[in-house]
């Protein structure tokens, strides 16, 4: 390839901008991005491809166990609730173990040409972040990485920190009717300058945060760990050569652009197909539903090399909540969006296996358009809406893009899951001092078309629920029961994964806090299959005090001695119950995963013995299931949304209009 080539595609153009044509965050810096590294039909070595993909994994890797052994917060050390991503200098993500934040808003406000060695960056600005950052305590650090004296790449690290100021502690606080409630808020600035960290932007984050030993800790960890990768993508560049590297990168990409064309749109019929799910409650106003809609269409033409593309229009999703469930969507295209979204669709991989092999990175983006209703909706939230809780919209949005996909394949997607919610307790330890104990707890997946759902699983990759001896020997309280929520999974020929039921016996006083939907609205179950279980807190379980709290609560009072159970979602089943092969609902009693009650009522099966020895009555469970299914209606939905749904439609209806096919 010609050096002029070379040289003409590895420019960021950083016009003067025009004060009258804004870029999408109304902000005054023109950037480009997206662009091709090399001309069209440039040629690599298809093994250093390999050599070269490989190692971006490695160093991805490598920062992220960097983090995770020098941090220092539970929520980053333990739950390990962050991750790592490495873009090139068109801001395309390259790595494809998992969702990462975007570096748009950092070439968007600093130049490329006057970065240095030793620069980190840094902002967790919802508003100012392009969609890369969901909500405050997601705090991100971005990195430079240099060849001869240019920037070629970036590191890029972000994680939910314990604490960054705010009305509560946490900074999540469930009733936020303004961003400004919810912690400190900055802007990308540069807060390392070559190698030296900028000691008073520092000092004013630990200031502003109720645990400032640990968030200095961490950010240290983080910038430190980005440092480190940034030199072991220079030594890549140093060993082949920046044009080499270069057409790597492009090569890689256009692999998972042909691979997503070839084996995932290919599966999907051409045609429009709509469907809508509900977050449940904002915080602020009484539990509702607040609709999240897309339109699904299929188009034959209009992707790149005039192939296929997707098209996901969320026209119809509700407006702006008050309470703090908003998500800034609509920045760059819906650029976050659709790598968020897109593992969804490998769930239409030929096999189990392919899914697993298949990576999400910016290649999929070509072929994705996302179409957004006007400001001031859930996804398109007009400052300074609180977005604290937005996992509600963004988890949820990925349940309505398979259940869409679902309605145009014939339910060859899995069933609903939710897997994440925050709680927590806070107050003070046998020493006196302030302490704040918060967990990321999984819940089921949904069933498969051709497997059970897996159980206490968690969205965020690697992330995991806090170690029984660790949280005992740091905090006031004994963990007396972690184990899984019998009967939570949804009922189906593949059953729901299922969920967590933790008791935590508290020692002291202290205040429980949870950030939590699906408490009424359960996870959807598919083709007969049915809902899984809601999730539920219960204070005080069999005691005088027992009461049930809401899923959005802030300083809900526990007093020594007494139980906090924590009973988290169940995936929603796949297919029929009744069709469950017997020795299969056997094994769950054995298992302990379905009561005799559970069996009887769900799939019609009449058994007794012990837990250890079930006997199946397999003459009375024929009988039993042909009573019920001489007892269901002729016309049951596509979808099974469980009682909560009733509750709250406005016409106490059991499914919507979109849950029939």
């Amino acid at each position: 390839m010609c050096e002029m080539c070379n040289t003409a595609a590895t420019r960021i153009n950083h016009a003067t901008p025009d004060p009258d044509a804004p870029n999408p965050a109304g902000l005054p810096t023109a950037y480009e991005h997206g662009n091709r590294l090399t001309p069209e039909g440039t040629h690599v070595d298809p093994i250093v491809v390999e050599i070269v993909e490989g190692t971006l994994a490695s160093v991805e890797m490598e920062v992220e166990t960097a983090i995770a052994r020098t941090s220092r917060s539970p929520m980053i050390r333990d739950a390990h609730d962050f991750r790592a991503g490495i873009h090139d200098r068109q801001l395309r993500k390259l790595t494809g173990r998992s969702y990462s934040a975007l570096v748009h808003p950092i070439a968007r406000d600093f130049p490329l040409e006057e970065m240095a060695e030793g620069d980190v960056f840094f902002h967790n600005d919802v508003y100012e972040s392009e969609g890369g950052i969901g909500h405050l305590p997601d705090l991100c650090v971005t990195v430079p990485v240099f060849d001869k004296g240019e920037v070629v790449a970036f590191v890029q690290a972000f994680g939910h920190h314990d604490d960054i100021g705010g009305a509560v502690p946490g900074s999540m606080p469930s009733g936020a009717t303004t961003v400004f409630e919810e912690g400190l808020s900055v802007p990308p600035i540069k807060l390392w300058d070559k190698g030296v960290p900028n000691k008073a932007a520092l000092r004013i984050m630990t200031r502003n945060s109720r645990m400032p030993d640990s968030l200095a800790a961490d950010l240290d960890a983080e910038c430190s760990a980005c440092l480190m990768g940034a030199r072991r993508l220079s030594e890549l560049f140093q060993r082949y050569g920046r044009e080499t590297v270069e057409a790597a990168f492009d090569a890689i990409l256009d692999k998972t652009t042909e691979t997503y064309r070839r084996e995932i749109l290919s599966k999907i019929p051409t045609g429009t197909y709509v469907w809508e799910d509900y977050a449940e409650h904002d915080g602020v106003d009484e539990p509702k539903l607040h609709t999240q809609r897309i339109t699904l269409i299929m188009e034959e033409t209009g992707g790149p090399g005039n192939g296929p593309r997707l098209i996901i229009d969320f026209t119809g999703t509700a407006p702006q909540a008050k309470g703090p469930i908003n998500h800034c969507g609509d920045y760059v295209g819906g650029n976050f969006l659709k790598k968020w979204l897109a593992p969804i669709l490998r769930n239409l991989a030929d096999t189990p296996e392919r899914m697993a092999e298949l990576d999400v990175n910016e290649g999929i983006v070509p072929l994705i358009e996302m179409r957004f209703p006007e400001k001031g909706t859930l996804l398109t939230p007009i400052h300074p809406g609180p977005t604290n809780a937005r996992t509600f919209v963004i988890l949820r949005l990925l349940g309505v893009l398979a259940g869409v996909v679902a309605k145009a394949v014939d339910g060859q997607m899995p069933a609903d899951q939710e897997t994440i919610r925050y709680t927590g307790v806070y107050g003070h330890d046998r020493d006196g001092k302030d302490y704040l104990m918060r967990e990321v707890l999984g819940g089921g997946s949904g069933g498969r078309y051709y497997a059970d759902g897996e159980d206490t699983i968690h969205v965020v990759p690697d992330s995991r629920n806090l170690p029984t001896e660790f949280t005992e020997g740091r905090f006031p309280f004994i963990v007396e029961r972690l184990g899984l929520a019998v009967d939570s999974g949804g009922a189906g020929r593949y059953r729901g994964g299922l969920g967590y039921e933790k008791h935590i016996r508290m020692l002291k006083d202290a205040h429980f806090m949870s950030i939590a939907d699906r408490s009424i609205l359960a996870c959807w179950g598919v083709k007969g299959g049915k809902a899984g279980a809601p999730f539920q807190v219960t204070i005080d379980p069999g005691g005088p005090e027992e009461r049930e709290i809401d899923a959005l609560a802030d300083a809900e009072p526990i007093r020594a001695g007494q139980v906090v159970r924590i009973r988290t979602t169940g995936g929603g089943g796949w297919g029929d119950p009744l069709e469950r092969p017997y020795p299969e609902v056997e094994r769950d009693l054995r298992w302990g995963k379905v009561s005799f009650e559970g069996a009887r009522t769900a799939y019609g099966v009449v058994a007794s013995g012990t837990k250890d020895e079930p006997v199946i009555d397999r003459e009375a469970s024929d009988a039993l299931r042909e009573d019920l299914r001489a007892g269901r209606g002729q016309d049951s939905p596509f979808f099974d949304r469980g009682p909560g749904y009733a509750t709250l439609a406005p016409d106490g209806a059991a499914a919507s209009e979109f849950d029939y096919v």
